[in-house]
C-alpha cells in the first residue's frame, strides 16, 4: 500500500463534495481522479481538490493507475450499473453512497455482484457515525435493559436542489422512504440487533415541490410519513419523517426504551442552515433516563468544529472515511456496513413505499417487493 490512500471518485455533486472535504481532513489520503459529468459540479470539485485529474467516464477513471479505492457518490439509479462496470474492469475496494439500489429489479444483479466481487465493499450510512447516535448505540443495551421500542424522528428541510432534479422523482431516487430513510432502517437493524418481519407505512406529498415542474412533470416524492417496523423478537420501531419542519431545534431524535429505562439522542441539522441571529447552533445531546432511581442525565456531545464544518451530517462522514481507509489499508478486516446491510435497508424502504401506496402491511419474509412508483 502506498503512503497515501488514493481515491477515485464517481459523482461530485453536493454529497460527493462533502466526501472530498472530509477526505482532505484525513492524514495520508488524496483524491487522484474524479468523474463528474456536470460542468458546474466539476468546477466546484476542482476548487476543492485542484490536484485531482478529471476524466470523462467511469472507464477512463478505472484506467488511472494511481488508485487504491473508489467512492461512488453518483445519483441513486446509477449505482448498480457503475458497480458492475467496476467489477468487470478493475474491482478495487468500494465505498458506495446509500441507497445501494433503487428498484427490486436490481436485486438479482446485486446478488451476482456480491458473489463475484473480490474486494471489500462498504455502503455509506453516515447516520451510524453521528457522535450522539453512536453514543446511544454504545449505551442503549445497558440504559434500557433490552430495547423493546425504538422511535426515530427526523424533522428537516425539503429535498435540496440536485443536478437534473433527480431526487424529485421516485424512478430515480427509489422514493423518499428509500432515498432519505434507508439511513433510519439501517439504524433500526443495528440498534435492535434483529431482523424486520413486517413494515407498515403511511405517507403523503403535502407541502413540498407541488409548484415545480421538470420537462412537464411534477415531482412525485413523499415529503412526510410514518413507518412502523415489527422485528423477529417482538420489538418494534417507528419512523416519523417530516420534510417541512426545518424550524426545529433538533433535526434527528432517536429514542430507545426498555424495561429499565430510556435513552435519547438529539442531533441538530446542518450548521450552515442555523440562523446567525439565533446565536450558536444547538449542541448534540444524549439523555439517559432510568426508571429507578429516577433522574435523567443530560450529556452534551460536541463535535470538533473543523469536522463539523466539512459537511452536513454532524461530523459523521469523517468518521466513516476513517473506518473505510482502515479497510483499504488492511488494518480493519470487515466493512462496518456490508452489502447485505445496504440491501436490507433498501428493502425496508421499498416495503415502506409499497405499504404507503397500497395501504397494506408488507411482510419482509414472504412478499415480493414491487416497483416504487406512486
Amino acid at each position: 500500500m502506498p503512503a497515501k490512500v488514493r481515491y477515485g471518485v464517481i459523482g461530485c455533486g453536493m454529497m460527493g463534495q462533502e466526501h472530498l472535504r472530509n477526505i482532505a481532513l484525513l492524514p495520508d489520503t488524496k483524491v487522484t481522479a474524479i468523474f463528474e459529468p456536470d460542468a458546474d459540479m466539476a468546477k466546484a470539485s476542482a476548487d476543492l481538490v485542484p490536484e485531482a485529474m478529471f476524466v470523462g467516464s467511469v472507464a477512463e477513471l478505472l484506467d488511472v493507475e494511481a488508485l487504491d479505492c473508489i467512492l461512488i457518490a453518483s445519483p441513486n439509479h446509477c449505482h448498480v450499473p457503475q458497480m458492475e462496470e467496476i467489477r468487470q474492469k478493475r474491482p478495487l475496494p468500494l465505498l458506495i453512497e446509500k441507497p445501494l439500489f433503487t428498484d427490486p429489479k436490481d436485486l438479482a444483479e446485486l446478488e451476482a455482484f456480491k458473489a463475484a466481487y473480490p474486494a471489500p465493499v462498504w455502503v455509506a450510512m453516515e447516520y451510524r457515525y453521528m457522535p450522539p447516535i453512536a453514543a446511544l448505540i454504545e449505551q442503549a443495551e445497558e440504559a434500557t435493559g433490552g430495547i423493546r421500542m425504538l422511535t426515530i424522528r427526523e424533522h428537516r428541510f425539503p429535498f435540496l436542489d440536485k443536478v437534473g432534479a433527480w431526487n424529485r422523482f421516485n424512478r430515480y431516487s427509489g422514493g423518499t422512504f428509500v432515498e432519505k430513510c434507508c439511513h433510519f432502517f439501517d439504524l433500526m437493524r443495528l440498534i435492535m440487533k434483529c431482523e424486520p418481519v413486517r413494515v407498515m407505512a403511511s405517507g403523503g406529498q403535502d407541502a413540498n415541490h407541488k409548484d415545480e415542474t421538470y420537462d412537464g412533470e411534477q415531482p412525485d416524492v413523499l415529503d412526510n410519513g410514518y413507518v412502523i417496523v415489527d422485528f423477529e423478537n417482538g420489538s418494534r420501531a417507528m419512523l416519523e419523517l417530516c420534510m417541512f419542519a426545518e424550524g426545529s431545534r433538533y433535526q434527528e431524535e432517536v429514542v430507545a426504551i426498555g424495561p429499565e429505562g430510556k435513552i435519547e439522542a438529539f442531533v441538530p441539522g446542518p450548521g450552515r442552515f442555523w440562523p446567525q441571529d439565533l446565536g450558536e447552533p444547538p449542541v448534540p445531546q444524549l439523555v439517559v433516563s432510568p426508571r429507578n432511581p429516577k433522574g435523567p442525565r443530560q450529556i452534551d456531545i460536541p463535535v470538533d468544529p473543523t469536522i463539523l464544518d466539512a459537511g452536513d451530517h454532524n461530523g459523521s462522514t469523517f468518521y466513516q472515511h476513517e473506518g473505510f481507509v482502515a479497510v483499504v489499508r488492511g488494518v480493519k478486516e470487515v466493512p462496518d456496513v456490508t452489502l447485505d446491510d445496504g440491501r436490507l435497508a433498501v428493502e425496508m424502504g421499498l416495503a415502506a413505499q409499497q405499504s404507503a401506496r397500497t395501504g397494506q402491511a408488507v411482510s419482509m419474509i414472504t412478499s415480493k417487493l414491487s416497483s416504487v412508483a406512486c
